[in-house]
Order: structure tokens, then sequence, then C-alpha cells
């Protein structure tokens, strides 16, 4: 993920997967153990705006519902 990876200390670690159903696509979202709090941010700001871009871009390309979790 593009978005994520400027912010994290260990870049190349970051990776995506994704489970896509009928209604919808669940995306799980993997940072190194060191990150977690980097992307999770402050009372989880950093993370609800990963979530607003992540879903803003799904929305232009289909009518599944879309979730993004963040792998601990």
């Amino acid at each position: 993920m593009a978005i994520v990876r400027p912010i994290v200390g260990h870049p190349d670690d970051v990776r995506v997967e994704w489970n896509e159903e009928e209604t919808e696509t669940i995306y799980r979202l993997f940072v190194h153990p060191d990150d977690i709090g980097k992307v999770i941010g402050k009372k989880g700001r950093t993370a609800k705006a990963i979530r607003t871009v992540v879903y803003a871009a799904a929305g232009a390309h289909g009518h599944k519902k879309i979730h993004l979790e963040i792998a601990d």
C-alpha cells in the first residue's frame, strides 16, 4: 500500500491480502510489529484516515462493501 509505506519504519514488511466475497471485499494490512502504533496513530486517527482513502478509492470501482483490517 503506497499510502502506508512512507509512515512506517519497515516499508518492505508492508503487505496486503484480500478476500473477495459476493457482497464485500476484506483487505488485511500487515506491517512489522514495531510499526503497528504508527499505522494506528493517536486515538486511531491514522488508521481512520487510511480507511477513508481506501474506502473512497474502492467506492469508485464498484458497489461491494469494503473492510480494511489492520492485522496485529
